[in-house]
C-alpha cells in the first residue's frame, strides 16, 4: 500500500512539475511577445515621425537596416516589422537589392477634371487638413474687379490658407472671393472645403476654372511655412473660378512644394 501511495505521489509531483514549467514558458513566450510589439510601435513611431518632419524626404532612401537599428534601438527583426507595416501602409517601398525607400504621396487632378484640394486628397486616401492663416472683408483692388467683373472697391473676402495631408505642408493658397462675401465671412475654414462651403452656405457650384501654372523659386515666407529651402521650386498656380452661369467667382494663387504635386491635363491635336 505505501509503495503505491509513493507511486501517486511522484506521479502527482511530476504533473505539477510540468504544469509549473508549461505555464512558465508560457508567461515567458507572453512576455517576449508583448515586449517584441512595443518595439515594433516604437520603431514605426519613430521612423514614421520622421519622414512627417521630413528627415527622409519623398523618394529618398532610407540609411541602412543596420543604421536604423541602431538609432531606434531594436533589432533589426524587428525593425523589419515595423518597415513592413510602413510599407503596406503606404509610406515605404522595399527594392530588394537597393533597400528601403519613402514613398512619393504626390496630389494630382484627374486630366480635366476639377478637384478641390480636399477631393483630391480624399480621393487619395490622405486626410487632409488647413490651417487659416489670414481671412478679411476687404475692397478689391481695381485689377482684381476687372477680372472679377465687379465694381472697383466692392467687397471680396481674402482668405490664406496652409494646405496640408496627413500632417505634411504641401501647399499655401491665397484666394480672393466676389460672391457669397457676407456668409463665407463668417465661416471657420479650418479643415473646410472651400468650394463644398460655396455650395453648402451659398448655394453656388463651381463649374470650371481658368488655370495655369508655373516653377517658381520659394520664397522666405513660403519656404517656411511648406517646411522647405528657401529658393527651392514650387508650383505657382493662378486660377479664376466660374459659377454655372459663367460668373467670375474667385481668384487664386497657389504654391505647392514641387515635390508633393503634379498637374496633369488632356492635349489635343487641332482637326485639319
Amino acid at each position: 500500500m505505501c509503495h503505491i501511495d509513493d507511486l501517486y505521489t511522484k506521479m502527482l509531483i511530476s504533473y505539477l512539475l510540468v504544469r509549473f514549467r508549461f505555464r512558465n514558458d508560457i508567461l515567458r513566450f507572453m512576455s517576449t511577445t508583448e515586449a517584441t510589439t512595443g518595439a515594433v510601435t516604437l520603431a514605426y513611431k519613430s521612423i514614421s515621425e520622421a519622414i512627417r518632419r521630413g528627415v527622409y524626404p519623398a523618394n529618398s532612401r532610407l540609411p541602412s537596416e543596420r543604421e536604423l537599428s541602431v538609432t531606434t534601438g531594436v533589432s533589426r527583426s524587428t525593425l523589419r516589422q515595423a518597415l513592413t507595416a510602413l510599407a503596406e501602409e503606404g509610406l515605404l517601398k522595399s527594392s530588394s537589392q537597393r533597400g528601403w525607400f519613402v514613398a512619393s504621396r504626390m496630389l494630382s487632378e484627374p486630366p480635366s477634371v476639377l478637384q478641390s484640394f480636399t477631393e483630391m486628397a480624399e480621393a487619395r486616401g490622405l486626410t487632409p487638413s488647413t490651417k487659416v492663416l489670414d481671412k478679411r472683408v476687404r475692397s478689391a483692388t481695381f485689377d482684381e474687379a476687372s477680372k472679377l467683373g465687379i465694381a472697383p472697391t466692392s467687397a471680396v473676402l481674402e482668405l490664406r490658407r496652409l494646405r496640408s495631408f496627413d500632417r505634411i505642408p504641401v501647399c499655401f493658397d491665397i484666394n480672393i472671393l466676389a460672391r457669397g462675401v457676407e456668409e463665407l465671412s463668417a465661416i471657420d475654414f479650418t479643415d473646410r472645403s472651400l468650394y463644398r462651403s460655396l455650395q453648402d452656405a451659398c448655394g453656388i457650384r463651381v463649374a470650371r476654372c481658368s488655370y495655369s501654372v508655373q516653377a517658381v523659386a520659394a520664397s522666405a515666407e513660403i519656404a517656411s511655412l511648406l517646411s522647405i529651402k528657401e529658393g527651392e521650386p514650387v508650383l505657382a498656380g493662378r486660377e479664376t473660378t466660374f459659377g454655372d452661369n459663367g460668373v467670375p467667382l474667385s481668384l487664386g494663387s497657389t504654391f505647392y512644394r514641387g515635390d508633393a504635386y503634379r498637374f496633369e491635363a488632356d492635349l489635343y491635336r487641332p482637326l485639319q
